[in-house]
Formats: structure tokens, C-alpha cells, sequence
């Protein structure tokens, strides 16, 4: 497993809260339990990252989050809670961030946008990334039911954004074709993760966006 990069990018995914002041102190038991909860989802990304799903436990996150159990269980059921609860938080940022600078003029230019986007954002925090892109799998089946369902929104932005910007220019595409898109390019990308430590992930943009455009092509 990979161990020199070992810590996500702060403000990408997750934000690093400031230490909490020992003693007394103004903050509110929710304003306590948030703070905390955002070192166990950010410790158990790392671990995940680094040490893939089977190298931790609950008593690494607590460890890594410099929390305690008692701390842990207040937030979640077990350490599969945790890891899940942080791949929903990267999937909504996800969406976010794919969301932006929409405005291309054209369709190819259109999905170029986007897997510049998926690119550059995966890019941004490459612990993250490497976490649920790659390690994420291995949790089993409601891990890749959860990865399934990440997917079909992934798709169905890609769909609604077509409709929305070209209506009536590919009405007979079915959904299958954008799914398959998708996982295409997950699965590229993950190789890609998987493959170096710092993958040039953007290299691989105009070649992909090439074929993906065709596969979401009008059938003649």
C-alpha cells in the first residue's frame, strides 16, 4: 500500500476542524460532535486510502482522529458506517464541483467539460480519491451498491445536462448508454489512481472524451 501521500486535501472533501480547547470552553455539544465527526470520516479516508479496508479498525480511526471510542460510537455503528458516510460526503462534492462551468456550446465540448471536471476533481484530493475510487470496492456488496448508485446519478447529471442545454438532440439514447459512459470513465480513472502515486490525470481528458462522446451518440 502507498503511505507517502497519506493525508487529504484540506478544504476538497473534508475541512480539518481546529483543535478543540481543552477545559472549558463556549462550544455546544453539537458544535463538539461535528468537529469530531469530521476527523473520523477524515482519518478513516486516509486509513482507507493507505491501508486499504482491511489494515484498520475502529481503534485506528479513534487513534488517527485522536478521539475516543465512546466518541466514535456516538456517531456511528461501526467503522463500515464511517467509511460510508464519508464516500456520501465525496460523491456530493462530487456532484457539486461537476456541476460547475456547465456552458459549453456544443455537445463533445460539452462531455470534454465534464470529464475535465471529473478529472480535476478526483485530481484535487488524490487521498480521496484513491480511497473511493479504488479501495472502496472492497468493503462488499453494499459498498458496491452504494458505487452502483453513485453511477446512476453520474449518468443521469450527464442525461438531464444534454436535455437541458440540446434539447431533443439525442431523444432514442437510452440510460444504459450513459451508465456505461460512466463506468468507463470511473474505471479508467481508477486505474490510472491505482497505477501511480501521481497520476496526470488531465492527460487523459481530449483521448477519453473522444470515444465517450460517440458512445452517447444518436443511433443511426
Amino acid at each position: 500500500m502507498r503511505t507517502s501521500i497519506n493525508g487529504i486535501t484540506d478544504g476538497v472533501v473534508f475541512t480539518t476542524p481546529p483543535s478543540l480547547p481543552r477545559g472549558r470552553h463556549v462550544l455546544t455539544r453539537e458544535q463538539v460532535v461535528a468537529a469530531q465527526r469530521e476527523k473520523m470520516l477524515i482519518a478513516a479516508t486516509e486509513l482507507l486510502a493507505g491501508e486499504g479496508h482491511r489494515g484498520f479498525g475502529v481503534r485506528e480511526i479513534c487513534s488517527r482522529a485522536a478521539v475516543s471510542r465512546a466518541a466514535f460510537y456516538e456517531c456511528f455503528a461501526d467503522k463500515d458506517a464511517c467509511v460510508n458516510a464519508a464516500y456520501d460526503r465525496f460523491i456530493a462534492v462530487f456532484l457539486e464541483r461537476l456541476a460547475e462551468n456547465q456552458d459549453a456550446t456544443t455537445w463533445a465540448d460539452c462531455v470534454g467539460g465534464f470529464v475535465t471536471a471529473y478529472m480535476r476533481t478526483l485530481g484535487s484530493d488524490l487521498v480521496a480519491a484513491r480511497a473511493f475510487q479504488v479501495e472502496m470496492d472492497a468493503l462488499g456488496q453494499p459498498a458496491r451498491q452504494r458505487r452502483r448508485e453513485a453511477i446512476g446519478r453520474l449518468a443521469g447529471f450527464v442525461r438531464d445536462l444534454r436535455e437541458r442545454r440540446f434539447p431533443g438532440s439525442a431523444p432514442s439514447v437510452p440510460m444504459s448508454a450513459y451508465i456505461g459512459a460512466i463506468y468507463a470513465l470511473r474505471q479508467i480513472a481508477s486505474d490510472a489512481l491505482d497505477a501511480a502515486e501521481r497520476p496526470d490525470l488531465l492527460a487523459l481528458v481530449p483521448e477519453i472524451s473522444a470515444w465517450l462522446t460517440r458512445m452517447v451518440e444518436e443511433p443511426r
